[in-house]
């Protein structure tokens, strides 16, 4: 066993200094963010280099990861009856899960109210501001649920892998995965090389995980320079209003599902601490995924079941994101003074349940894939979508934590329910009476 698959007492790292912790360098690069924002905002604005070098470096190795775990979770899982059926719960929780987001972001939009009173008239916002997203909105919604399905279908591996494209990413490694394990020994060689691959690439994603707190620094410097604190006054009703209802999403239904399963939702979170902050900052749970599924195996979570769950759950488990939809979709109608029927809001929350799916990594993706909902209800100005453009970023941090975590719940009740959970690992780990070790991870 390497020191990379160690799960240590927590004592054995209690010298380790304050400084080194990637938790506290990530910490002190928002807080200085922010110092800098305030202080120097025109010198702030240049820093949106480091978040963009940051991230473009987790694009670089997102698909050819997901391809590996993917097809070494199902080759190594050996049963592919139990593949499919971890495939089919994984995919009934996601639909239950969605469900209940989607209906969350309409009461709390009627109950509130964050769109009354703007008084807006449609014809005087630019249309110009929705640039490309338009287009690719009406691509979207144009080409339906046959589109939608030849859209997973990747032209080539490659040009998936190329486009990084999850979606079709992941919709390659399950065939090849499949394939792999139905040819048995023969596949032997080739899934040996592919966990080594794997292996290499985890490796690779922690060295530019160090470099978190630079993409940090320099996406909320970036943030605090571009918008400043007044300029969003006029919307401030809506951020709070999404941020409260993904905390009272995961507290409250996310927290009783962990609750069910056996586990504290908080102690999970706090295991976790270390990828929601860089995800909050960078507003991108890319920035987090090798990272993310090394620890919930730490955790005593079969690798197979992570390997399956995690990647799935990134284009399917979109919670926060299932929130927004519909929250933004009655705050346009309310700011437009747009009436809305029970019929209109039934389309909203059907369209909704599938244009939600697939929409990680399709750039602008939020207001994409609310542009495709919107057209399914004319009644709505879709030109209305020009009204949270400049709160897109603020609300995007939420929406990445809300979805991560939602992943992250999604894959401990899953194993849970396979039976593919070591529960005494997972209880020590929790409460902090064994530390996960990912130095060499």
């Amino acid at each position: 066993m390497t020191t990379g698959d160690m799960v240590l007492p927590a004592a054995a790292k209690a010298s380790t200094p304050l400084y080194k912790s990637l938790f506290v360098q990530v910490l002190a690069g928002l807080a200085l963010g922010v110092i800098l924002g305030v202080a120097a905002p025109d010198f702030a604005v240049g820093l949106k280099f480091f978040s963009d070098v940051f991230l473009k470096l987790i694009s670089m190795i997102v698909a050819p990861v997901v391809f590996c775990v993917v097809v070494h979770g199902i080759a190594g899982a050996g049963d592919l009856t139990k593949v499919g059926r971890v495939g089919v719960k994984a995919l009934v929780y996601f639909e239950v899960m969605t469900t209940i987001a989607l209906a969350l972001g309409i009461v709390l939009a009627f109950v509130f109210g964050p769109g009354h009173g703007m008084n807006v008239n449609p014809a005087s916002l630019d249309p110009k501001a929705l640039g490309s997203y338009a287009e690719s909105a009406h691509r979207l919604q144009g080409s339906g649920l046959g589109g939608f399905i030849l859209n997973v279908i990747p032209s080539t591996a490659f040009d998936a892998l190329a486009r990084n494209d999850v979606l079709q990413v992941l919709f390659f490694a399950v065939i090849f995965g499949v394939s792999l394990a139905l040819v048995g020994d023969r596949g032997a060689p080739v899934t040996a090389m592919i966990s080594a691959v794997s292996t290499v690439l985890f490796k690779a994603m922690a060295l530019v995980v160090r470099l978190a707190p630079l993409g940090v620094l320099g996406a909320v410097a970036y943030t605090v320079g571009r918008y400043g604190v007044g300029s969003l006054k006029q919307l401030v009703s809506l951020v709070l209003l999404f941020y409260g209802a993904v905390i009272l999403f995961v507290l409250v239904v996310l927290g009783t599902v962990m609750r069910l399963v056996g586990f504290s939702l908080l102690k999970f979170l706090r295991y976790l601490r270390e990828e929601l902050t860089i995800v909050l900052a960078t507003a991108s749970s890319d920035a987090v995924l090798p990272q993310v599924m090394r620890k919930l195996e730490r955790l005593g979570i079969k690798d197979s079941v992570v390997g399956l769950v995690v990647p799935t759950g990134y284009s399917f488990n979109l919670d926060a994101f299932s929130i927004y939809l519909t929250l933004a979709t009655v705050f346009i109608a309310q700011a437009t003074n747009t009436p809305l029927s029970l019929t209109d809001l039934l389309v909203v929350l059907g369209i909704s349940l599938v244009t939600s799916k697939g929409a990680h990594g399709v750039p602008g993706s939020a207001i994409v894939i609310l542009a495709a909902t919107l057209s399914a209800v004319p009644a709505i100005p879709a030109i209305g979508l020009v009204l949270v453009l400049s709160v897109d970023w603020f609300v995007g941090m939420a929406r990445a934590v809300g979805n991560l975590i939602g992943n992250c719940v999604a894959t401990v009740v899953i194993a849970a329910w396979e039976r593919d959970l070591d529960r005494d690992t997972a209880r020590k780990v929790l409460d902090g009476e064994l530390e996960v070790d990912l130095s060499e991870a």
